[in-house]
């Protein structure tokens, strides 16, 4: 039983849950434009995420404890480096316009965590994107909206018109939604200077917006020129369920409440589209 829980403890650590996650909406994305599924853009972004999300999560640590780091965060870096071996080999897959996009997001990704600004406009010391006050759920939601939408129709050479722009408007706000679970779990720990949404309106007001938010993303589906009922059927279920673990989240619930349920939503709205096809 031990050895089970250390290998979900590293399966959530190692951030292989966040990059599932990513990987399903970009199927999503494939399956609503009914593009052909590059295998090549899935493992990439797979391998990217895990990247990325360790690389943001454990650069201070790696940096200034590097000599006394535990077994378990030694474990991630040689995972993490591995990731990153196959993140390159699936790079060199996919074409010259899609790796320009996706240079701009690994530039946003490594300044999001990388010091490199005047300290004067930062809330802490660190002088990275993350820091900047009420900043880090949009560039998080900038981020998984544009990988999750662009990359994967500008790599399957799909015209991106009005419906794929109202599709990363949904998807910027679907994610800046999904992450005010982990907003207001993390009330006990964030600065006030981070200027959270629940630190800036309360974690009752915070619910009744991301449910709102959740209102007008079902609605903006009406204004596509090409939509299903079976889009529409999904996309409710999503917004119902995601809506559901917003109301219900509090700043002390479990500890897989949000890295694991919440994250999972993702996988959820998928899994919906293949019942459903």
């Amino acid at each position: 039983m031990k050895v089970l829980k250390r290998l979900f403890n590293f399966y959530l650590q190692s951030s292989i849950h966040v990059a599932l996650a990513v990987v399903s909406l970009a199927c999503v994305t494939f399956f609503n434009y009914k593009v052909l599924i590059d295998f090549n853009m899935l493992f990439f972004l797979f391998f990217s995420t895990i990247t990325g999300y360790n690389f943001v999560k454990f650069y201070g640590i790696a940096k200034f404890h590097h000599r006394s780091l535990a077994t378990w965060l030694k474990y991630i870096q040689i995972f993490s480096f591995f990731c990153f071996v196959f993140l390159c080999f699936f790079a060199y897959l996919l074409q010259t316009k899609t790796l320009l996009y996706i240079l701009g997001f690994g530039v946003v990704t490594f300044l999001y965590a990388i010091p490199f600004l005047p300290k004067h406009i930062f809330v802490d010391s660190k002088q990275n994107l993350r820091s900047i006050s009420g900043l880090k759920i949009y560039l998080i939601a900038l981020i998984w909206s544009g990988v999750t939408v662009v990359l994967p129709l500008i790599e399957a050479d799909y015209v991106l018109n009005a419906d794929v722009v109202l599709s990363l408007m949904q998807r910027f706000i679907f994610i800046v939604v999904l992450m005010l679970p982990f907003e207001i779990r993390d009330l006990r720990y964030d600065s006030l200077k981070l200027s959270t949404v629940p630190q800036k309106i309360g974690i009752k007001t915070t619910k009744w917006v991301g449910v709102f938010l959740l209102f007008v993303l079902f609605l903006m589906e009406f204004f596509k020129d090409e939509t299903t009922h079976l889009k529409l059927l999904t996309l409710a279920l999503v917004c119902f369920l995601t809506g559901g673990f917003v109301v219900g989240s509090k700043i002390y619930q479990g500890k897989y409440y949000s890295a694991f349920w919440v994250e999972a939503i993702p996988i959820y709205w998928l899994l919906l589209l293949l019942m459903f096809r």
